[in-house]
């Protein structure tokens, strides 16, 4: 087996996909979701296919973004944690400038795709770089970073919705809160296995934060995320596809608070948690479809 030494460089290219996580969609298309319910419940089941394309091409291009300023930030601890070393930037196989320049082509293709969007969600966007690019700072001076991270997935809901309805309405807010609270539950979760790594590196986790409490936290927000989509769909009189996709949020969510509190759970769990709650995201916005045009 070749020593790290001599193992053959990546190419450039190969490396740029890798710093954009192009390799690993999971955590694009978690980001994508919310986007998506949110112009699909603003628009009652038919939003405009124009539209829906520039909130994909813009939830790429702003998690891109999320990405590659991530690992500018933790370009000197990435090396130290056995999950991220390999990182483009702590790896040492991208310069800090081309980072720099990855960061600024994905900030100007989102910048782009906005023009295309009404005065409110463009200036929604804007309120988001910022939340976005100062995310992992607050991994250093803030006890639970994840809830920063969650503010900026919210964006995600109200983007969209005023695309739609140039107004953000009780449900808006509804489905925010909703976001924000699963956001908080699965980076909690994906923050679990890495506790040893942030304790002695000196970075704050919701999962350090709440340190034994953590599943207990986890199923707080998982059912906070559950009644809240209740109320939406109360309020907006979506139909029983919906309803059948909240029953099995229920079942999907209250076996994964089952497995995460059990003690000492298998490291591999974190991760299957992670995947579940994106194809659960895709039950959910096939019901929210369904739902809406029934």
């Amino acid at each position: 087996m070749a020593s790290p030494s001599t193992r053959p460089q990546p190419s450039t290219l190969s490396a740029i996909l890798r710093l954009l996580r192009w390799d690993k969609p999971t955590g694009r298309l978690i980001l994508m979701l919310p986007a998506l319910w949110s112009v699909v419940l603003a628009a009652q089941g038919s939003p405009p296919l124009p539209l829906v394309g520039v909130i994909i091409l813009g939830t790429l291009a702003t998690s891109a973004a999320g990405c590659v300023v991530n690992d500018l930030w933790d370009r000197n601890i990435d090396p130290h944690v056995d999950r991220t070393r390999t990182r483009p930037l702590a790896a040492r196989h991208l310069s800090v400038q081309v980072g720099i320049g990855v960061l600024l082509v994905s900030l100007l293709c989102a910048y782009g795709l906005s023009r295309y969007l009404n005065p409110l969600s463009f200036w929604l966007c804007v309120l988001a770089v910022p939340v976005i690019l100062l995310y992992p700072l607050a991994k250093r001076i803030f006890p639970v970073p994840q809830l920063v991270l969650s503010l900026a997935w919210g964006f995600a809901v109200l983007i969209p919705w005023a695309a739609v309805t140039n107004t953000l309405e009780l449900p808006t807010w509804i489905l925010w809160l909703a976001v924000v609270l699963w956001t908080l539950a699965f980076d909690t979760v994906y923050a679990i296995p890495d506790r040893n790594d942030d304790r002695r590196l000196g970075v704050n986790s919701s999962a350090l934060f709440f340190g034994d409490y953590s599943a207990q936290f986890i199923g707080f927000c998982l059912l906070g995320t559950w009644l809240l989509l209740i109320w939406l769909g109360l309020l907006l009189f979506l139909a029983f596809p919906y309803w059948l996709s909240l029953a099995a949020a229920l079942i999907v969510w209250s076996r994964q608070s089952y497995q995460l509190s059990l003690y000492k759970p298998p490291l591999q769990l974190y991760g299957q948690i992670f995947r579940q709650n994106v194809q659960l995201g895709f039950v959910l916005l096939l019901g929210m479809i369904l739902g809406s045009l029934l």
